[in-house]
């Protein structure tokens, strides 16, 4: 059996779905089913959104079902109804194994990290801000525990010196995109091994939970590098940050850093910022300075350094902390 002649379903939601969803489809695979978030207002006008994985979905006529909760009697009858082999998990949430053994073939995930290392919410983010030189994708098939299933394949990319989670996340989209068609022929062909994860575990393993607002303040008192690395795991989303405060009178702008590079200096206190005033913002680290390239105010847009300092020629009476 082929891979085309499996009926899939498919789950998931923001735009780095979408990429194996539009290649399953672009490929000629039978997509029987396409399941994604409810619609969820956002905005100032709190206008209803639809996620990217619908936009697609229902601009190629595919059935789309949005289920509040997953364990919805409702739901799991109409799931049944499509009578799908496989389901293909990219970015969606967790699965109760009612949804995710109900396949012949099961259910598998993709998962933006080189399994086992970085299970959880945010591999990508973490593999960045951890220094990583490699990362990659995986596919297993879903089991119990959150991202601890067998292993299907994997693809492996380097991390590069000035490679951000964008850069990152818009390299494993397509990558992932790949490996999801070969690991579905893969499975229709029945002529692939699951690894059980505790087979490859030769290590600590490093985990990627979810990233809140205080995970991405700066600490200027780390080393160049450790605040480097950060800056890059959370650019351009969901954006390190720090706090301009005025050295006399106290002001603050909170303050958003999507990059950055080393810079020569004297050492400095942690915060310190040393400026032109027109081309180059410095700031000091516990071990070295860091140039900013692109920075944004609370409520003002992203700006490189040499427009922001036009509007903000008072920057030298400010540090970072």
């Amino acid at each position: 059996m082929t891979g085309k002649e499996l009926r899939l379903v498919f789950m998931g939601t923001p735009d780095f779905a979408v990429a194996s969803l539009k290649k399953l489809h672009e490929n000629g695979y039978q997509i029987v089913g396409v399941i994604t978030a409810p619609d969820r207002p956002a905005g100032r006008g709190k206008q209803l959104v639809e996620p990217a994985v619908k936009k697609y979905a229902v601009e190629k006529n595919l059935k789309v079902l949005q289920p509040e909760k997953l364990k919805n009697p409702g739901f799991l009858e109409e799931l049944r109804s499509l009578k799908a082999d496989l389901q293909v998990v990219v970015a969606f949430r967790m699965l109760p194994e009612v949804v995710w053994n109900m396949p012949r073939l099961g259910t598998f995930n993709l998962h933006g990290s080189l399994l086992p290392q970085y299970r959880g919410a945010a591999p990508l983010n973490w593999a960045v801000i951890n220094g990583e030189s490699k990362t990659g994708v995986t596919t297993f098939l879903l089991d119990h525990e959150i991202d601890t299933g067998k292993i299907l394949f994997k693809k492996e990319i380097d991390i590069w010196e000035n490679d951000t989670v964008g850069s990152i996340h818009d390299s494993l989209m397509e990558i992932g995109a790949t490996l999801v068609v070969e690991t579905v022929e893969a499975l229709a062909k029945g002529n692939c091994k699951a690894i059980p994860q505790q087979e490859l575990i030769d290590d600590e393993i490093k985990h990627a939970p979810k990233i809140f607002k205080d995970d991405c303040r700066i600490d200027w008192s780390q080393e160049a590098e450790t605040v480097r690395n950060l800056i890059r795991g959370l650019s351009p989303y969901p954006t390190a940050w720090t706090t301009l405060v005025h050295k006399s009178n106290g002001q603050e702008f909170s303050t958003k850093i999507f990059f950055a590079i080393h810079a020569e200096g004297k050492a400095g206190e942690p915060g310190t910022i040393a400026t032109d005033g027109k081309t180059f913002i410095k700031v000091a680290c516990k071990n070295g300075w860091l140039q900013l390239t692109d920075l944004q105010l609370a409520g003002k847009k992203r700006m490189q350094v040499d427009e922001f300092l036009r509007g903000f020629q008072q920057i030298s009476e400010y540090r970072f902390q």
